[in-house]
């Protein structure tokens, strides 16, 4: 179960009933060595099923997710690219957290990431005192997950230098790991459990900052993470989500379906660079995400909450809006209030001309 205290606990103790729920269903059917769940437990943990009561949690092709848990269980590791905001990383944890029960094995790819972040690396008070030992050698997740049969999930991978990239190489092809430095009566050499596998995300945006060798390439499925194109169904997420995180920060202001569908068009609309009547406008440069939308709908409530009695109004949802949507150019900005000005204004509904009327915010 879930610490109430914590801002974001990990899915497997987030959904641990779920998977529960899923593991007795599964009973002894056949799976991958090392698995959790069966394949197909996987799927209803990630899709849902509302036989079991399962919650979905992740919009895409049920064809997609289906190539994404066979990889993990094959010999070669899973690639996720994508635009950013496209919920690599949470699909990456969900296959983690189902498979392994697991999904605090992480490496968070940077250009300060080292290869002892990767593999392992010293307690150096014993290993002064004691000399290389099992016990002065401290686990990095790579390490662990081998060990222990497990996933690993390494983020952003493409934002680390092209040598610290390479450590998988004879990882994921030998499924082994030599740990030279310790003495020659003890065992040198970690051999992966079944189970092990390595789960990386890079976003299409950063290739070509550290592009992969095609060594590493090939030891790699990739497969693309496409944005929510049912405009409906990214609706229903973003309204479950915005409210879910203020159920648990305890704000009594709920997101609701008139201005969900405000925000969700927006986003959906200034993302893909056409309105939903199939006019053209201009896409804006920052990434209009699902996951912004969430938290945008989740600020819009706090606003609401804490400066205006709890009633949320499109007002709140502008005022969010800026902060997101406004990153990378003030010619962003232009383009919002150009939305504004020529989409907005002639859309119907109390929501949209209060949107529209909120247009001030982007003065």
């Amino acid at each position: 179960m879930a610490d109430p205290k914590l801002q974001r606990p990990a899915a497997e103790a987030l959904y641990a009933d779920e998977l529960e729920r899923l593991v007795a269903a599964d009973g002894d059917a056949p799976r991958p060595g090392g698995w959790r769940l069966t394949p197909r437990g996987v799927l209803k943990f990630i899709l849902g099923d509302e036989g079991l009561g399962i919650r979905g949690k992740f919009v895409g092709s049920r064809s997609f997710l289906e190539r994404c848990v066979v990889a993990l269980a094959t010999n070669r590791g899973l690639m996720l690219i994508g635009e950013p905001g496209t919920a690599k990383s949470y699909l990456s944890e969900l296959l983690a957290a189902a498979i392994s029960g697991d999904s605090t094995l992480t490496i968070q790819g940077s250009a300060g990431t080292t290869e002892d972040n990767i593999k392992y690396s010293w307690n150096y008070a014993l290993l002064l005192a004691e000399g290389p030992s099992e016990r002065s050698l401290v686990p990095a997740p790579i390490y662990r997950g081998m060990a222990a049969g497990q996933i690993v999930r390494f983020e952003e991978i493409t934002r680390c230098p092209l040598e610290i990239q390479d450590t998988l190489l004879s990882i994921l092809s030998d499924r082994l790991m030599s740990v030279p430095e310790l003495p020659e009566n003890a065992d040198r050499t970690l051999y992966a459990r079944v189970g092990f596998n390595v789960i990386a995300t890079a976003n299409t945006r950063d290739r070509g900052v550290n592009e992969m060798s095609a060594a590493l390439k090939r030891r790699f499925n990739f497969e693309t993470v496409q944005p929510i194109a049912d405009l409906a169904r990214e609706m229903e997420l973003v309204q479950r989500e915005a409210n879910r995180l203020l159920e648990q920060a305890q704000v009594p202001v709920s997101l609701g379906p008139d201005l969900t569908e405000v925000l969700v068009t927006t986003f959906h609309e200034l993302r893909r660079g056409q309105t939903t009547d199939g006019h053209s406008l201009e896409a804006l440069s920052t990434v209009m995400s699902t996951a912004e939308a969430v938290s945008v709908g989740y600020a819009a409530g706090l606003h609401a909450y804490y400066y205006d009695g709890g009633a949320l109004a499109p007002d709140h949802l502008v005022q969010s809006l800026v902060g997101s949507a406004i990153k990378d150019t003030a010619e962003d900005l232009k383009k919002l209030r150009h939305y504004f000005n020529h989409v907005v204004r002639e859309r119907r509904g109390k929501s949209w001309q209060g949107y529209y009327a909120a247009r001030h915010h982007l003065d």
